[in-house]
């Protein structure tokens, strides 16, 4: 069992997607993802302050539900300086979802799935040139660690989800469209894909 493995048996992959929608998917819009054995990335972007806010409230996770959104924007915490509201709710839900996964382990392998907490980082993006870079390297993950030479092979990716037209949780068309069609989203996936092969054998040969 490899220290620090966040998902050990079969079954932790799909509770861990099951426990992300039940608390990220509410609050974000989700592009891409990939999980590995030992870590795991998603490609997301937060809903607006609007829609987070009535999502709150609807759920009873704002104490007084009389305020409105300006208000709750101007929340301050003197114990915290430059507070904010929205990401304090934003980071709960994070530290909610990493708990519940985290607690269907067993014993002996919570100790090792509390690891990711310590692992667990962001990166905010700027530009379309970065969410496409970023969404090849998510989904060839798997193949730069050397899982498999073909990241359509990999079953806990959200690769195959986006080529198909199967209903989805995922913002496919959006995805899709940060590489203007299917055919050319595609391609720059299959040469990614060649191009880490040919890196990754160069390295073994020499």
């Amino acid at each position: 069992m490899e220290k620090g493995s966040v998902f050990i048996a079969e079954n932790n992959y799909k509770y861990f997607l099951e426990k992300f929608n039940e608390f990220i998917s509410p609050i974000s819009q989700t592009y891409a993802y990939c999980l590995l054995p030992n870590h795991f990335s998603f490609l997301i972007k937060l809903n607006s302050e609007e829609d987070i806010f009535s999502w709150l409230k609807k759920n009873q996770k704002i104490a007084d539900d009389t305020i409105n959104l300006q208000d709750f924007k101007n929340l301050s915490n003197r114990l915290i300086e430059n507070f904010n509201p929205f990401s304090a709710h934003i980071s709960k839900q994070f530290s909610s979802f990493f708990i519940a996964y985290n607690k269907s382990l067993n014993k002996e392998e919570s100790k090792i799935g509390r690891e990711f907490y310590k692992i667990f980082g962001q990166e905010l993006l700027s530009s379309e040139e970065q969410l496409r870079d970023t969404l090849l390297y998510i989904h060839a993950n798997p193949v730069r660690h050397g899982f498999i030479n073909c990241m359509s092979d990999w079953k806990y990716s959200s690769f195959n989800s986006l080529i198909s037209d199967k209903p989805t949780q995922l913002k496919r068309t959006e995805a899709v469209a940060l590489f203007d069609n299917i055919e050319n989203f595609k391609f720059c996936h299959q040469e990614h894909n060649q191009k880490l092969v040919q890196k990754l054998e160069s390295k073994v040969l020499n």
